[in-house]
């Protein structure tokens, strides 16, 4: 399962009809800059500096960071870029996050983010910075927002596709599958921690509330 996408990045021929011995789920996570920026500014729209944390030993840390760059501009928001590069770095980050009034955070899509999910959204917390994240898991561990693909349906997808695989079916004729599901989630108790009142729009579209 891969967030970019899979022919850009050289993996299949085409999405239809993959070709080689490869097939798979692309969740395209790290392709949703513009509506995250979108979701996060409709969110908290006195911000007009915004952060984006991205690991920066991670391949996907360039392009998301150029996306991420081009939805800013179009709407007039200053984008300041954070790269992490080692675990212990998160509490100078938000320092100079904290510095510089960034107004709120965008946290990319990294693997090696996830086992500091507490203390990311405690530094946020401290920091009074707004921030959103690519999975539900954020807003129910206390984070304000996610946005991205609904991955308990990916995983039920990738397991009929693993049987079909089982049963003898040829890899590169397996169509490449992508989510079919996204989910806004929007933590209120969070939003009321951090005295933001959230538009009711927003609201509005939420797949799920936490109060």
């Amino acid at each position: 399962m891969v967030g970019e996408d899979p022919v850009k990045e050289g993996l299949v021929a085409n999405l239809s009809r993959p070709g080689g011995n490869v097939t798979g789920f692309s969740d395209f996570a790290n392709q949703l800059a513009g509506k995250r920026l979108g979701l996060l500014h409709d969110a908290v729209p006195k911000a007009t500096s915004i952060a984006f944390l991205v690991d920066g030993d991670n391949p996907n840390a360039e392009p998301d960071t150029k996306d991420m760059q081009e939805a800013a501009a179009a709407r007039g928001i200053e984008l300041r870029v954070f790269q992490s590069r080692d675990n212990s770095d998160f509490e100078r980050l938000f320092g100079e996050m904290a510095q510089r009034r960034v107004g709120a955070l965008i946290v990319n899509v990294a693997p090696r983010f996830a086992p500091y999910t507490a203390q990311i959204i405690a530094l946020s917390a401290r920091h009074a910075i707004p921030t959103l994240y690519d999975r539900r898991v954020f807003p129910l561990a206390g984070g304000l927002l996610s946005y991205g693909p609904d991955r308990v349906a990916s995983s039920r997808q990738a397991a009929i596709y693993v049987g079909r695989i089982l049963k003898g079916e040829t890899l590169g004729d397996l169509p490449v599958q992508q989510a079919t599901k996204l989910e806004f989630v929007l933590n209120l108790k969070t939003a009321k921690a951090l005295g933001l009142e959230i538009p009711a729009g927003v609201l509005a579209i939420a797949d799920e509330v936490i109060e």
